[in-house]
């Protein structure tokens, strides 16, 4: 028998945003249960109890918290580093392409502080370089398919201990903030101990401050 905390669950679950509010505990439970009042009661067949709910969605609320918060304070470092003027190109992988990506290491000046990130898929290969490389990069991949190009990105690195490989929760807590704030990420590479995120130029400072608010709480 469907009962009134799994109908609450399953709604919850389909609302991100919502999730988001009640792990923030920014959100009413009197008010959201009068919300989904109607949509429970017609899920369950019969009348339910205004009470009933606040009280599944105040446990809800709970276990969402304590799923999602790492369970010991983040030791993360004072330095949030930003690189502009980037882009990002997906490809097909081949054997072809893995070959003539070999050469890339040479075009990049890694003393100067340029960034190359070469991800692989199965089945693709992103490749995340300076936006002054772009011309270079294409004409070194003649022959290759491009399946996608974004330009006009930046890169956000948070650097932490090497505790971040063995505590669940903090890739999901740093990609949830900016999801919070409407942030879209193109890619996230992640170290032993840097948690890096691509994203649009014209987020970058929103981002930047999302993440300067997690080294506050953090300290």
């Amino acid at each position: 028998m469907v009962t009134v905390s799994q109908i609450v669950k399953k709604i919850i679950a389909e609302r991100s945003m919502l999730q988001e509010a009640l792990i923030e505990g920014i959100v009413s439970f009197a008010n959201l249960a009068e919300y989904l009042e109607p949509r429970i009661e017609n899920e369950l067949g019969e009348k339910v109890k205004t009470p009933a709910i606040v009280m599944a969605l105040r446990r809800h609320a709970e276990q969402l918290q304590e799923k999602t918060t790492p369970p010991k304070p983040l030791d993360l470092t004072s330095e949030i580093v930003m690189k502009t003027n980037l882009c990002d190109v997906t490809i097909v992988k081949t054997l072809s392409a893995l070959d003539k990506l070999k050469q890339l290491h040479k075009l990049v000046d890694y003393e100067k502080g340029e960034q190359l990130n070469i991800i692989q898929g199965n089945y693709e290969i992103t490749i995340v370089i300076s936006q002054k490389y772009l011309e270079k990069l294409k004409k070194l991949l003649k022959g290759e398919k491009i399946l996608n190009e974004e330009i006009q990105l930046v890169s956000l690195t948070i650097t932490l201990t090497k505790e971040f490989l063995y505590t669940p929760g903090i890739l999901s807590m740093l990609t949830r903030k900016l999801a919070w704030e409407n942030i879209n990420i193109f890619e996230n590479i992640s170290t032993m101990t840097e948690v890096i995120y691509i994203i649009a130029e014209k987020d970058a400072m929103r981002a930047y401050n999302t993440f300067k608010e997690i080294l506050k709480t953090a300290d």
